[in-house]
């Protein structure tokens, strides 16, 4: 049997805090790095087809669940399968992390008698490299066998009680599941040269997982609408996050594309520092603090050096360098190649950043976040530099890779970095020439006025001099350049919404305008938070019922599991893009805050505003 990647939002998210894999509603796990997110996948069906690598868990029979769910707020997966000869069901999840990442599955037989069959196949390095798969003789109990493969330095070890058999490199196993049975596979991963780990004990580890996400979402103190929502958006937030540093990863895949068949295929197992201020507010504004502190010592870390050197993303534990390669062997998902593993807009000018750094460690201070006078010395670091080069022509937020523009937002972002360093110097008592930067701040948005906006048209423009509209326009009073009321506000929100909509849903920017401005080819489909964006705009303007009708429609975009991608194609009715996104789930919690009138702890102080002026 041939596997075929089935649609992204079929897919289940389980993950230990440092990785995760997606799962199937067949049963298959078609997508695993070990040991990190950004690891080399031993299951990397997702972008190919099963001599890529998956395991797949369910009745012989075959086909999809007839329901699956995770366990209330937890990251317990639970798919369930009705068959002419009984109900199964099986829990996948990935106990947070000891020695070693484990991928533990168990199979419970909930009625008659149902005949199950596993298949195995590790392919280390994406899908490339067939392992060497012995049987290490270990019994680490009364029933548990050990099976391990093993190539150069990468190892995995299954231990359960079926007995399996090897077949043209793939662990195979069939057995029958009664009423009450219940059957662990524990899959363990490990480096080659150092001993092989004892496996954990499946239902001991099931209720020590289990009991860890119910006891964080218990500390969230969100007491607005949309309760469930927005908590599964939190917990797959907390599952982006790489937990040795406090890093969030943007998403747990590569390659998965905004274009079916198209080439717009991007690597987003890193942290971008544009998301910090976004992400800050909705773990603040949800009571998560200890996730929010640990995000931002991670952006100090990440961003210490020279500010001439601040990059757009970094990896999950800080490094620099993450260059993009193409893998070949790998036909795509859906064919749609090349797949990529790094990301070449790491080294590009995108000036928004150095605002977006500045913002969010005003947003922690004002939180009540300490930041130490070392931080400090790094803000005015960041801001010499922005106050040199703001006026520089960038790449812009969306990482295009045509010419460098003069990006609305980038300005708009620069004026934002500087306004936060004078309410910092003005509301913090810290020193800096802030009459210089108050004129600087005035000359910047002075510019941004009478180049970025269309007069005739009513609407700032994607770039100077450009035909085109951005969704990240409906940032501008977010920020506190304009207020709400501005009729420049007020146009530009109607003339994205206008002129960026999909039935009802927004694009990022048309890619066809300004003669092909990203200098790709091809299309993309609607980018998921630039339409929270649209419903935290209307409810700026006062269109709070219209906001909350376009909300509650994003909720109906979610998968069956609560879960988003980046984008949506409206044509096809599918998720489309890396999964699961952590910029949609922010989205998600702020527009959930905002309509519900949570503003995050100092908010208002650090200059953001989210609510209509009057409701300040």
């Amino acid at each position: 049997m041939t596997l075929v990647a089935q649609r992204i939002e079929d897919y289940g998210l389980v993950g230990d805090l440092q990785t995760a894999a997606l799962v199937g509603r067949d049963g298959s796990v078609d997508w695993l790095c070990l040991p990190d997110f950004d690891s080399p996948a031993c299951f990397a069906a997702l972008l190919g087809d099963e001599q890529h690598g998956f395991w797949r868990l369910a009745p012989a029979s075959g086909g999809p669940c007839n329901a699956r769910r995770y366990r209330d707020d937890t990251l317990v997966l639970e798919s369930e399968w009705e068959t002419p000869e009984g109900r199964v069901r099986v829990i996948d999840f990935m106990p947070l992390r000891g020695g070693a990442p484990d991928l533990v599955r168990v199979v419970e037989g909930l009625s008659g008698r149902v005949t199950m069959s596993t298949d195995i196949c590790l392919r280390f390095d994406y899908g490339s490299v067939v392992p060497w798969i012995t049987r290490t003789g270990i019994v680490r109990d009364a029933t548990a066998t050990t099976v391990t493969a093993v190539a150069g330095p990468d190892a995995a070890s299954l231990a359960t009680p079926v007995e399996t058999t090897v077949d043209d490199g793939v662990i195979r196993a069939r057995f029958d599941v009664a009423a009450g049975d219940r059957v662990p596979f524990v899959l363990c991963y490990h480096r080659s040269y150092v001993a092989e780990p004892k496996p954990v004990d499946a239902e001991a580890a099931l209720a020590e997982t289990e009991g860890f996400w119910r006891s964080w979402v218990a500390e969230a103190s969100y007491d607005g609408g949309w309760r469930d929502p927005v908590h599964r958006s939190l917990v797959t937030l907390k599952a982006l996050t790489y937990a040795p540093t406090g890093a969030i990863a943007a998403a747990a895949t590569t390659s998965l594309p905004e274009e079916v068949g198209g080439s717009r295929n991007w690597d987003y197992r890193f942290c971008w520092l544009r998301d910090a201020a976004f992400t800050l507010v909705a773990l603040l504004g949800t009571g998560h603090v200890a996730e929010a502190r640990a995000w931002r010592e991670w952006l100090l870390r990440a961003v210490a050096g020279d500010p001439a050197d601040l990059q757009i993303m970094y990896g999950l534990d800080g490094r620099r360098r993450i260059p993009e390669i193409t893998l070949p062997w790998l036909p795509g998902y859906e064919g749609s190649g090349p797949v990529r593993v790094g990301n070449a807009a790491v080294g590009q000018l995108q000036l928004d950043v150095w605002g977006e750094a500045l913002e969010t460690l005003h947003v922690a201070r004002c939180a009540g976040l300490q930041v130490d006078a070392d931080a400090w010395q790094m803000q005015r670091a960041l801001m010499d530099f922005l106050e040199s080069r703001w006026d520089d022509l960038d790449n812009g937020l969306w990482e295009v890779r045509g010419p460098r523009r003069a990006f609305v937002h980038s300005r708009v972002m620069a004026w934002t970095g500087v306004d936060r360093m004078i309410r910092s110097v003005e509301g913090f008592g810290l020193d800096g020439p802030v009459d210089r930067w108050r004129a600087l701040r005035d000359k910047i948005r002075a510019d941004v006025l009478a180049h970025g906006y269309d007069a005739d048209r009513n609407t700032f423009t994607q770039f100077y001099g450009s035909e085109g509209l951005d969704a990240s326009l409906l940032l501008i009073p977010r920020v506190g350049f304009l207020p709400w009321h501005d009729p420049r506000v007020v146009g530009t929100v109607e003339a994205v919404q206008r002129e960026l909509s999909q039935d009802g849903l927004l694009l990022r920017y048309h890619t066809h305008a300004d003669d092909r401005v990203d200098g790709l080819p091809g299309g993309e489909s609607t980018f998921v938070i630039c339409s929270f964006w649209l419903v935290d705009a209307l409810h700026g303007i006062g269109r709070h019922d219209e906001a909350t009708r376009l909300f509650e429609r994003l909720l109906d975009l979610r998968n069956d599991l609560g879960l988003l991608a980046e984008e949506y194609d409206v044509t096809s009715g599918r998720q489309l893009g890396n999964v699961p996104q952590a910029f949609s789930h922010v989205g998600l919690v702020n527009s959930a805050r905002i309509l519900s009138r949570i503003p995050a702890p100092g908010a208002a102080a650090a200059g953001i505003s989210e609510e209509p002026e009057e409701a300040w």
